[in-house]
């Protein structure tokens, strides 16, 4: 299993866009086979970041996911809110490997 975590610059003005940005993604990536495990927006602390995190059986799965999303009606609809809006400024994509309980 490998996980992807997003870290989002957002603007601190345009939270509500990117709520709404954040809300098309979930179902589309566990549409494509990933579980999503939510956005967090600013509580406490910084206001102008936000995080994604969501898991995919492989790096290849993953792959595939991106691949096929390019051509998806929705993800591209996605994509062009957050150009419309600039919801964020920038983001930054890390991926990591899970320790879970029982997982070797």
């Amino acid at each position: 299993m490998v996980t992807c975590y997003l870290r989002y610059v957002i603007d601190p003005y345009k939270t509500k866009e990117f709520e709404e940005y954040a809300r098309m993604w979930i179902p589309l990536v566990n549409q494509f086979g990933g579980q999503h495990h939510g956005y967090f927006l600013p509580s406490e602390g910084a206001s102008d970041i936000a995080l994604a995190l969501f898991s995919f059986p492989s790096l290849a799965a993953y792959e595939a996911y991106r691949n096929n999303a390019k051509d998806d009606p929705a993800c591209i609809r996605a994509v062009q809110f957050a150009e419309e809006t600039r919801c964020f400024l920038s983001y930054e994509r890390s991926f990591f490997r899970p320790v879970l309980e029982g997982n070797e």
